[in-house]
């Protein structure tokens, strides 16, 4: 059980808890005054009680120093995620916080940061950061080091959509026409099936099945500091399996004969397709085509605008564009839905219609009065 003790030493008055923590050691804490001292004893204790006593030394772990025991524990993280994170860790969080002591990381201190972190960066890329930091002080928190997160709460710059560009479809023509005859394969099946560039990269021709115009995504290709890899897609909903028109079937007929482990696009000299793909050949095909600023996600936001103007469910959508939920594209896309509006009211004009019609019909031949006597 704490206890308080008055000390008097050269006429100044103080007041001392003494305590064991959980583990039995013997610890104090001084106050100068009493309601203090109280104050103290009571939250020892019932920390004690629930089992939320923290060790006023723990805190005191610089955030870089756990920042570097935390991130060996995130084993779900995917390479490519870690080296992103530790950039932004690096560049921004690291700097302006990490020779402090957790415990003096206050919510003023994370808001002020925010603030300065918002006059350098995006507010997408604030809120990256943001996420990073509070992962790590949850992280903390976990590990008995602090006892709250003083980063949850905090007011984050408001993150607008960016506008997203779709290519019509004289567009695709143009662009399949400009690059490079050996992807031209490549830009249709991006426009017009929805693929990731890490999943165009790492499509294989076993998971291309010509007869029932079927592509299975299964795969991705990563590159993280130079390094190349191939895994598994991000997420259960990545994987899938996604339908191909006719037209784009017969695109892929040439590379038919290919091995079923060998991949569909490659280098001139046979290897794997890396980020300099870009600047090799998309950036000069983009400018030949006149479509300066696409992006080759954008290929992806022009399918599934396709998917949509084609009558494509929701759920379809989501299923074909690797989504785990339907309201991801109603986020995103949902703007595209409404110019399906006059078809649906058609349809029910139609179905309202039929139905009056068929009142009419039995009002005709249902008898209009009782016969007289």
């Amino acid at each position: 059980m704490a206890s308080v003790e008055k000390r008097v030493r050269n006429g100044r008055t103080s007041w001392r808890v003494r305590y064991r923590d959980p583990s039995n050691r013997q610890r104090s804490k001084t106050f100068a005054r009493r309601v203090d001292a109280d104050r103290f004893q009571r939250g020892v204790e019932h920390s004690k009680d629930i089992g939320t006593w923290i060790d006023p030394a723990a805190g005191r772990v610089r955030l870089d120093e756990w920042r570097a025991r935390f991130v060996e524990t995130e084993l779900a993280n995917r390479a490519s995620t870690r080296a992103r994170d530790e950039s932004y860790w690096r560049n921004h969080i690291g700097p302006q916080l990490g020779d402090r002591p957790l415990q003096s990381i206050d919510f003023i201190t994370v808001q002020e940061w925010v603030a300065d972190r918002t006059l350098h960066l995006a507010p997408a890329s604030v809120a990256k950061v943001h996420g990073i930091l509070s992962k790590t002080l949850q992280g903390a928190v976990r590990a008995g080091l602090i006892p709250a997160n003083r980063a949850e709460g905090v007011s984050l710059p408001k993150v607008e959509m960016d506008e997203q560009r779709f290519l019509t479809t004289e567009e695709i023509e143009t662009l399949a026409d400009a690059i490079e005859p050996a992807y031209r394969s490549l830009v249709l099946v991006g426009a017009w099936a929805g693929l990731r560039r890490g999943e165009l990269f790492a499509l294989r021709r076993g998971r291309v099945d010509l007869l029932h115009r079927r592509v299975t995504v299964a795969e991705t290709s990563l590159e993280v500091r130079g390094r190349q890899s191939f895994g598994p897609p991000k997420s259960r909903a990545g994987r899938r399996t996604v339908p191909i028109m006719p037209r784009v079937a017969d695109e892929l007929m040439p590379l038919a004969s290919k091995h079923p482990e060998q991949l569909l696009w490659t280098s001139p000299s046979g290897d794997p397709l890396r980020t300099n793909f870009r600047s090799r050949v998309w950036l000069p095909a983009v400018k030949r085509a006149g479509l300066e600023g696409l992006r080759m996600h954008d290929l992806r936001h022009t399918a599934v605008s396709l998917w949509i103007a084609a009558d494509a469910n929701v759920k379809e959508v989501a299923t074909w564009a690797g989504h785990a939920s339907v309201s991801t594209v109603l986020d995103r896309y949902g703007h595209l839905l409404p110019g399906r509006e006059d078809r649906v009211m058609e349809k029910l004009n139609a179905m309202s219609c039929g139905a009056k019609a068929e009142v009419v019909q039995l009002e005709g031949v249902r008898p209009s009065a009782v016969a007289q006597p």
